[in-house]
């Protein structure tokens, strides 16, 4: 989605007292492909709900959000499992620690 602006922008030599806010962060939770599609085309309910909570933002803010435009800025991600590897299949009791045990007894012996 793309949108154009006839705003000119400010020239970045302008010095403006700005104040960082904290973030507003909003979990949608896990949600369907579907619902996301409609999200990322800026429709749908997933949408109404950024809408209705950058709402709530500007009420919250009162006059300090006169003049300003709140720009819901959305993430999605996807929590991936790690694949199993096939040897934890075929060799269930074997110890797959990453640090090796035999480094010591070489150790021992050497001394």
């Amino acid at each position: 989605m793309t949108t154009k602006s006839s705003a000119k922008i400010a020239p970045a030599t302008e010095e403006a007292g700005t104040e960082m806010s904290q973030p507003i962060i909003v979990d949608l939770g896990r949600q369907k492909s579907t619902k996301l599609k409609d999200l990322k085309a800026g429709e749908g309910e997933l949408w109404d709900e950024v809408l209705d909570v950058v709402d709530q933002v500007k009420e919250t803010l009162g006059n300090e959000a006169s003049g300003k435009m709140l720009v819901p800025i959305i993430m999605i991600y996807e929590k991936r499992t790690a694949p199993v590897r096939i040897e934890k299949i075929l060799f269930p009791l074997a110890d797959w620690d990453e640090d090796d045990d035999d480094d010591e007894a070489d150790e021992e012996e050497e001394a």
